[in-house]
């Protein structure tokens, strides 16, 4: 019987991840499809995985003796890749950023597995024209090193004695428990959210650049109490939004909202003159990069408030025209 007519489905990969567990109950059903499949799933969907009386199911799981469900094939279902997939592996394969996130052992069987295979892409086929030139070092051993043990901080709340060196240049040191690794496509660079330390007790939220990161050392402590990232975000977000005003010119919506796709953000349109009212939400240390990036859209948007943050706009727009007229003076 061909239960999938597509063996990479959405229904597939669901029904995928519900025979790999040994046992599940219908509600663990029922949620696992409300996430991970379609809205409309959850009406047609658990009754073909869950046995009926009527033997209408798909006859994947049976009951066992304390109620709850248990996959009748012996073997986990298989894992295909297509060969785009492996393409797409291929082509990340190249990406030094890579090396922070798996092993040269993993790396290197990868590669091997995938010789011939043609990537899908190469690095040099990009060109970026609108970022820093003065990146991380993502080759960096030590680089590598301190990024990974970030990474495991980060899943089990372990405490950290970072050394680093602080924007003015200052070497600071303490203990943080780390929240979230954020990268910055505009400054090519690897940013931790964390909280830090004093006498035993959250002190105060803060942002540390990865790349600036001398020492990293493991306590093997692990912070007790419940850490909520949300609340971390929200005591930085700023109190205002910054409104915004987007025209259809250039094709500047579709621009803007891909430039802008990770921030909290409320849009409203007007049919009539084709512009966009945006308002958007941002953490109050990243104005300035906020700022940068809204003026780099030049005439095709216009910031209308908050009074302060428009004015530094016309601050740096004056500054710049000032620097050109002064270059083309005799």
């Amino acid at each position: 019987m061909n239960i999938f007519h597509e063996i990479y489905s959405t229904y597939f990969r669901v029904a995928s991840e519900i025979l790999k567990l040994p046992h599940i109950t219908e509600k663990s059903i029922h949620k696992m499809i409300e996430k991970e499949s379609f809205r409309d799933s959850a009406l047609f969907l658990p009754q073909k995985l869950i046995p009926q009386n009527d033997c209408s199911d798909w006859g994947l799981l049976k009951k066992d003796s304390s109620g709850g469900l248990v996959p009748i094939i012996k073997n986990k279902p298989i894992e295909i890749l297509t060969e785009i997939q492996k393409q797409w592996i291929k082509s990340k394969l190249d990406d030094p950023k890579i090396k922070l996130f798996l092993e040269n052992d993993t790396l290197v069987s990868l590669k091997k597995r995938l010789e011939n295979v043609k990537p899908f892409y190469r690095s040099e086929h990009f060109r970026y024209t609108d970022r820093f030139s003065d990146g991380d070092d993502f080759r960096d051993e030590l680089y590598q090193k301190n990024f990974r043990k970030i990474l495991n901080a980060l899943k089990s709340h372990e405490i950290l004695e970072i050394t680093f060196i602080s924007g003015r240049n200052k070497r600071i040191s303490g203990k943080y428990i780390p929240l979230k690794i954020q990268y910055s496509a505009k400054n090519d660079r690897f940013r931790l959210f964390c909280f830090s330390l004093k006498d035993g007790e959250v002190f105060h939220s803060g942002v540390i650049n990865i790349g600036r990161i001398e020492r990293i050392e493991n306590t093997n402590e692990n912070y007790e109490k419940d850490i909520s990232t949300d609340e971390y975000f929200r005591k930085r977000k700023c109190i205002n939004p910054v409104t915004i005003c987007v025209t259809e010119e250039r094709n500047a919506k579709e621009r803007f909202f891909m430039e802008f796709a990770p921030y909290e953000k409320c849009t409203l349109s007007d049919s009539e003159d084709e512009k966009c009212i945006v308002k958007i939400w941002y953490d109050y240390q990243e104005e300035t990069e906020l700022l940068i990036r809204l003026l780099s859209f030049g005439p095709v948007i216009e910031i209308l408030e908050p009074p302060e943050f428009r004015c530094q706009a016309k601050e740096r727009i004056k500054r710049q025209y000032d620097l050109l007229n002064k270059n083309r003076r005799p």
